[in-house]
Protein backbone atom coordinates (compact mmCIF):
# COMPACT_ATOMS: atom_id res chain seq x y z
CA UNK A 1 0.00 0.00 0.00
CA UNK A 2 2.82 2.35 0.82
CA UNK A 3 3.98 1.67 -2.36
CA UNK A 4 1.59 2.64 -4.57
CA UNK A 5 0.72 5.70 -2.24
CA UNK A 6 4.29 6.43 -3.23
CA UNK A 7 4.11 6.06 -6.57
CA UNK A 8 1.00 8.25 -6.82
CA UNK A 9 3.09 11.08 -5.02
CA UNK A 10 5.85 10.56 -7.81
CA UNK A 11 3.36 11.22 -10.39
CA UNK A 12 1.67 14.27 -9.00
CA UNK A 13 5.17 15.61 -8.32
CA UNK A 14 6.64 15.33 -11.64
CA UNK A 15 3.04 16.29 -12.92
CA UNK A 16 3.76 19.49 -10.99
CA UNK A 17 7.37 19.78 -12.04
CA UNK A 18 6.63 19.65 -15.87
CA UNK A 19 3.46 21.41 -15.99
CA UNK A 20 5.17 24.84 -14.58
CA UNK A 21 6.87 25.71 -18.15
CA UNK A 22 3.49 24.94 -19.81
CA UNK A 23 1.37 27.54 -17.60
CA UNK A 24 4.01 30.61 -17.79
CA UNK A 25 3.82 30.14 -21.61
CA UNK A 26 0.27 29.16 -21.66
CA UNK A 27 -0.69 32.15 -19.10
CA UNK A 28 1.38 34.77 -21.38
CA UNK A 29 -0.47 33.30 -24.17
CA UNK A 30 -3.76 33.80 -22.42
CA UNK A 31 -2.69 37.84 -21.86
CA UNK A 32 -1.73 38.81 -25.61
CA UNK A 33 -4.44 36.64 -27.05
CA UNK A 34 -7.22 38.38 -24.83
CA UNK A 35 -5.48 41.87 -26.38
CA UNK A 36 -5.95 40.53 -29.80
CA UNK A 37 -2.83 39.62 -30.90
CA UNK A 38 -2.11 35.62 -31.69
CA UNK A 39 1.37 35.13 -30.34
CA UNK A 40 2.50 31.03 -32.11
CA UNK A 41 5.54 32.59 -31.05
CA UNK A 42 6.00 31.25 -27.46
CA UNK A 43 7.85 28.43 -28.68
CA UNK A 44 11.03 30.27 -29.95
CA UNK A 45 10.54 32.94 -26.89
CA UNK A 46 10.55 29.64 -24.28
CA UNK A 47 13.68 28.59 -26.15
CA UNK A 48 15.47 31.58 -25.81
CA UNK A 49 14.97 32.29 -22.55
CA UNK A 50 16.07 28.47 -21.60
CA UNK A 51 19.25 29.51 -23.09
CA UNK A 52 19.67 33.13 -21.37
CA UNK A 53 18.32 31.83 -18.04
CA UNK A 54 20.76 28.89 -18.13
CA UNK A 55 23.61 30.72 -19.57
CA UNK A 56 23.60 33.64 -17.01
CA UNK A 57 23.13 31.09 -13.99
CA UNK A 58 26.00 29.56 -15.09
CA UNK A 59 28.04 32.72 -15.62
CA UNK A 60 26.69 34.48 -12.51
CA UNK A 61 26.34 31.70 -10.24
CA UNK A 62 22.91 32.93 -9.10
CA UNK A 63 19.31 31.10 -10.79
CA UNK A 64 17.57 33.98 -9.86
CA UNK A 65 19.06 36.11 -12.14
CA UNK A 66 19.23 33.97 -14.95
CA UNK A 67 15.53 33.49 -14.02
CA UNK A 68 14.86 37.09 -14.85
CA UNK A 69 17.10 37.68 -18.28
CA UNK A 70 15.30 34.94 -19.53
CA UNK A 71 11.82 36.64 -18.70
CA UNK A 72 13.90 39.94 -20.32
CA UNK A 73 15.15 37.13 -23.50
CA UNK A 74 11.79 36.46 -24.33
CA UNK A 75 10.23 40.05 -23.35
CA UNK A 76 12.58 41.44 -26.50
CA UNK A 77 11.19 38.74 -29.21
CA UNK A 78 7.49 39.70 -27.66
CA UNK A 79 8.93 43.60 -28.49
CA UNK A 80 9.85 42.19 -32.19
CA UNK A 81 6.36 40.42 -32.85
CA UNK A 82 4.73 43.18 -31.05
CA UNK A 83 6.49 45.90 -33.03
CA UNK A 84 5.60 44.11 -36.35
CA UNK A 85 2.06 43.12 -35.72
CA UNK A 86 1.07 46.23 -34.00
CA UNK A 87 2.93 49.20 -35.53
CA UNK A 88 3.40 47.73 -38.62
CA UNK A 89 0.27 45.66 -39.08
CA UNK A 90 1.80 42.86 -39.79
CA UNK A 91 0.45 38.95 -40.98
CA UNK A 92 0.23 37.59 -37.12
CA UNK A 93 0.93 33.86 -37.19
CA UNK A 94 3.82 34.78 -40.20
CA UNK A 95 5.06 37.07 -37.26
CA UNK A 96 4.78 34.26 -34.94
CA UNK A 97 6.21 31.76 -36.88
CA UNK A 98 9.40 34.22 -37.41
CA UNK A 99 9.60 34.78 -33.77
CA UNK A 100 9.93 30.62 -33.44
CA UNK A 101 12.97 30.76 -36.43
CA UNK A 102 14.65 34.09 -34.37
CA UNK A 103 14.08 31.89 -31.03
CA UNK A 104 16.31 29.31 -31.71
CA UNK A 105 18.65 30.95 -33.94
CA UNK A 106 19.74 33.49 -31.55
CA UNK A 107 20.23 31.08 -28.83
CA UNK A 108 22.06 28.53 -30.66
CA UNK A 109 24.46 30.96 -32.45
CA UNK A 110 24.92 32.91 -29.16
CA UNK A 111 25.59 29.26 -27.42
CA UNK A 112 28.37 28.45 -30.59
CA UNK A 113 30.10 31.73 -29.68
CA UNK A 114 30.05 31.79 -25.55
CA UNK A 115 30.29 27.78 -25.27
CA UNK A 116 32.84 27.21 -27.36
CA UNK A 117 30.62 25.69 -30.72
CA UNK A 118 28.85 23.39 -28.34
CA UNK A 119 24.74 24.12 -28.42
CA UNK A 120 23.74 23.32 -24.84
CA UNK A 121 25.44 25.36 -22.22
CA UNK A 122 27.31 23.81 -19.04
CA UNK A 123 25.64 22.35 -15.70
CA UNK A 124 24.62 25.70 -13.62
CA UNK A 125 26.05 26.01 -10.28
CA UNK A 126 22.73 26.37 -8.49
CA UNK A 127 19.42 25.09 -9.23
CA UNK A 128 16.38 27.46 -8.86
CA UNK A 129 15.92 26.49 -4.90
CA UNK A 130 13.48 23.91 -2.86
CA UNK A 131 11.40 26.33 -0.44
CA UNK A 132 9.98 23.72 1.44
CA UNK A 133 12.96 21.63 1.37
CA UNK A 134 13.58 22.88 5.05
CA UNK A 135 10.35 20.92 6.11
CA UNK A 136 11.48 17.16 4.92
CA UNK A 137 14.03 14.65 5.84
CA UNK A 138 15.01 13.13 9.16
CA UNK A 139 14.09 14.63 12.37
CA UNK A 140 12.26 17.17 10.51
CA UNK A 141 8.41 17.77 9.95
CA UNK A 142 8.05 15.35 6.92
CA UNK A 143 10.32 12.20 6.06
CA UNK A 144 12.06 12.42 3.20
CA UNK A 145 10.79 10.01 0.16
CA UNK A 146 7.36 9.96 1.62
CA UNK A 147 4.13 11.18 0.21
CA UNK A 148 4.49 14.85 1.36
CA UNK A 149 7.92 15.18 0.25
CA UNK A 150 7.30 13.80 -3.26
CA UNK A 151 4.54 15.94 -3.93
CA UNK A 152 5.12 19.28 -2.01
CA UNK A 153 8.79 19.23 -1.74
CA UNK A 154 8.87 20.83 -5.29
CA UNK A 155 10.97 24.36 -6.96
CA UNK A 156 10.23 27.47 -6.50
CA UNK A 157 8.92 28.25 -9.96
CA UNK A 158 6.28 25.74 -9.32
CA UNK A 159 4.63 27.65 -6.69
CA UNK A 160 5.46 30.47 -8.48
CA UNK A 161 3.50 29.47 -11.08
CA UNK A 162 0.45 28.62 -9.55
CA UNK A 163 0.72 33.04 -8.01
CA UNK A 164 0.85 33.74 -11.71
CA UNK A 165 -2.22 31.86 -12.21
CA UNK A 166 -3.82 33.68 -9.46
CA UNK A 167 -2.79 37.10 -10.09
CA UNK A 168 -3.96 36.48 -13.83
CA UNK A 169 -7.14 35.85 -13.09
CA UNK A 170 -7.60 38.81 -10.69
CA UNK A 171 -6.07 41.72 -13.06
CA UNK A 172 -8.27 39.88 -15.87
CA UNK A 173 -11.57 40.25 -14.00
CA UNK A 174 -11.16 42.37 -11.01
CA UNK A 175 -9.32 45.29 -12.53
CA UNK A 176 -10.08 48.11 -14.88
CA UNK A 177 -6.97 47.53 -16.59
CA UNK A 178 -8.48 44.17 -17.23
CA UNK A 179 -11.47 44.99 -18.49
CA UNK A 180 -9.51 47.36 -21.07
CA UNK A 181 -8.16 44.76 -22.01
CA UNK A 182 -10.38 42.14 -22.69
CA UNK A 183 -12.26 45.09 -24.39
CA UNK A 184 -9.50 45.50 -26.57
CA UNK A 185 -9.39 41.81 -27.72
CA UNK A 186 -12.94 41.84 -28.42
CA UNK A 187 -14.19 45.34 -29.73
CA UNK A 188 -10.72 47.79 -30.08
CA UNK A 189 -12.63 50.13 -32.74
CA UNK A 190 -15.37 50.37 -29.58
CA UNK A 191 -12.44 50.45 -26.97
CA UNK A 192 -10.35 53.10 -28.96
CA UNK A 193 -13.65 55.68 -28.86
CA UNK A 194 -13.85 55.21 -25.06
CA UNK A 195 -10.02 56.71 -25.08
CA UNK A 196 -8.31 53.39 -24.45
CA UNK A 197 -5.11 52.95 -26.25
CA UNK A 198 -5.12 49.83 -28.22
CA UNK A 199 -1.50 50.33 -29.11
CA UNK A 200 -0.33 50.28 -25.78
CA UNK A 201 -2.57 48.02 -24.45
CA UNK A 202 -1.30 45.38 -27.51
CA UNK A 203 1.97 45.90 -26.86
CA UNK A 204 1.97 46.01 -23.26
CA UNK A 205 0.04 42.36 -23.37
CA UNK A 206 3.16 40.86 -25.86
CA UNK A 207 5.81 42.12 -24.47
CA UNK A 208 4.16 40.66 -20.91
CA UNK A 209 3.63 37.06 -23.49
CA UNK A 210 6.93 36.71 -24.20
CA UNK A 211 8.50 37.69 -20.68
CA UNK A 212 6.20 34.78 -19.36
CA UNK A 213 7.12 31.96 -22.13
CA UNK A 214 11.28 33.24 -21.23
CA UNK A 215 10.16 32.34 -18.03
CA UNK A 216 8.65 29.37 -18.66
CA UNK A 217 11.62 28.55 -20.48
CA UNK A 218 13.90 29.03 -17.69
CA UNK A 219 11.63 26.83 -15.54
CA UNK A 220 13.06 23.96 -17.58
CA UNK A 221 16.60 24.86 -18.16
CA UNK A 222 17.25 25.80 -14.16
CA UNK A 223 14.94 24.04 -11.94
CA UNK A 224 14.01 21.04 -14.12
CA UNK A 225 17.15 20.15 -15.52
CA UNK A 226 20.87 22.03 -15.08
CA UNK A 227 21.61 23.35 -18.26
CA UNK A 228 20.48 24.02 -21.92
CA UNK A 229 20.56 21.66 -24.42
CA UNK A 230 19.43 22.21 -28.28
CA UNK A 231 16.44 19.37 -27.72
CA UNK A 232 15.20 20.82 -24.20
CA UNK A 233 11.99 23.30 -25.56
CA UNK A 234 10.75 20.64 -27.67
CA UNK A 235 7.44 21.06 -28.83
CA UNK A 236 6.24 23.35 -25.24
CA UNK A 237 5.49 26.20 -26.50
CA UNK A 238 2.95 24.64 -28.71
CA UNK A 239 1.80 22.66 -25.92
CA UNK A 240 1.16 25.54 -23.52
CA UNK A 241 -1.15 26.84 -27.09
CA UNK A 242 -3.14 24.17 -26.84
CA UNK A 243 -3.34 24.12 -23.00
CA UNK A 244 -4.82 28.07 -24.09
CA UNK A 245 -7.02 26.81 -26.41
CA UNK A 246 -8.72 24.11 -24.35
CA UNK A 247 -8.75 26.59 -21.26
CA UNK A 248 -10.85 28.51 -23.46
CA UNK A 249 -8.48 31.68 -23.20
CA UNK A 250 -8.50 31.96 -19.07
CA UNK A 251 -5.71 31.84 -16.71
CA UNK A 252 -7.60 28.71 -14.68
CA UNK A 253 -8.74 26.91 -17.52
CA UNK A 254 -5.37 26.65 -18.97
CA UNK A 255 -3.63 25.35 -15.59
CA UNK A 256 -5.63 22.97 -15.77
CA UNK A 257 -4.80 22.00 -19.31
CA UNK A 258 -1.36 22.07 -18.28
CA UNK A 259 -1.97 19.81 -15.51
CA UNK A 260 -3.21 17.43 -18.04
CA UNK A 261 -0.42 17.92 -20.50
CA UNK A 262 1.83 17.34 -17.32
CA UNK A 263 0.40 14.77 -16.27
CA UNK A 264 0.71 12.86 -19.48
CA UNK A 265 4.95 13.39 -19.17
CA UNK A 266 4.62 12.38 -15.34
CA UNK A 267 3.21 8.94 -16.67
CA UNK A 268 5.72 8.52 -19.47
CA UNK A 269 8.68 9.11 -16.66
CA UNK A 270 7.06 6.77 -14.26
CA UNK A 271 6.33 4.17 -16.97
CA UNK A 272 10.02 4.67 -17.94
CA UNK A 273 11.15 4.29 -14.54
CA UNK A 274 8.96 1.22 -13.97
CA UNK A 275 10.72 -0.16 -17.20
CA UNK A 276 7.38 -0.92 -18.48
CA UNK A 277 7.44 -2.80 -21.80
CA UNK A 278 6.67 -0.10 -24.23
CA UNK A 279 9.16 1.59 -26.46
CA UNK A 280 10.60 4.48 -24.83
CA UNK A 281 10.30 6.27 -28.13
CA UNK A 282 6.55 5.34 -28.36
CA UNK A 283 6.15 6.85 -24.31
CA UNK A 284 8.07 10.05 -25.30
CA UNK A 285 5.30 10.53 -28.03
CA UNK A 286 2.69 10.49 -25.55
CA UNK A 287 1.92 14.28 -24.16
CA UNK A 288 2.08 15.44 -27.66
CA UNK A 289 -0.34 12.59 -29.13
CA UNK A 290 -2.35 14.44 -26.46
CA UNK A 291 -1.81 17.71 -27.51
CA UNK A 292 -3.87 16.87 -31.15
CA UNK A 293 -6.41 14.99 -29.57
CA UNK A 294 -7.28 17.40 -27.27
CA UNK A 295 -7.43 19.99 -30.10
CA UNK A 296 -8.79 17.99 -33.00
CA UNK A 297 -12.38 17.00 -30.15
CA UNK A 298 -11.74 20.33 -28.41
CA UNK A 299 -10.56 23.78 -30.99
CA UNK A 300 -14.44 23.36 -32.69
CA UNK A 301 -15.76 24.00 -28.79
CA UNK A 302 -13.71 27.31 -27.78
CA UNK A 303 -14.76 30.43 -28.34
CA UNK A 304 -11.73 32.93 -28.83
CA UNK A 305 -11.72 36.82 -28.55
CA UNK A 306 -13.54 38.45 -31.10
CA UNK A 307 -11.20 40.29 -32.49
CA UNK A 308 -8.40 38.09 -32.65
CA UNK A 309 -5.61 38.39 -35.29
CA UNK A 310 -8.03 41.41 -37.08
CA UNK A 311 -5.63 44.19 -38.15
CA UNK A 312 -6.68 47.47 -35.90
CA UNK A 313 -6.00 50.66 -37.80
CA UNK A 314 -6.60 54.09 -35.98
CA UNK A 315 -6.32 55.70 -39.04
CA UNK A 316 -9.71 53.74 -40.77
CA UNK A 317 -11.79 55.13 -37.92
Amino acid sequence: METFVNDIAFIIGTTLMYSTPLIFAAVGGVITERSGIINIGLEGMMYFGAFVGAAVAYFSGDPWLGFFCAGLAGASLGLLHAIATVSFSAEQIVSGIAMNFLGVGFALFISRLVFDGATQTLTVPKKIPLPLDFLFGEGKLFASSGFMDLVFNRFATVYLAFILVFVAWFVLYKTSLGMRLRAVGEHPEAADSLGISVFKIRYGAVITSGFLAGLGGAAMSIAVVSRFSNTLISGHGFIALAAMIFGKWKPQGALLACLIFGGAKGLEIYMGAKGVPIPSGLLATLPYVLTIVILVGWVGRSQPPASIGKIFDKGEN
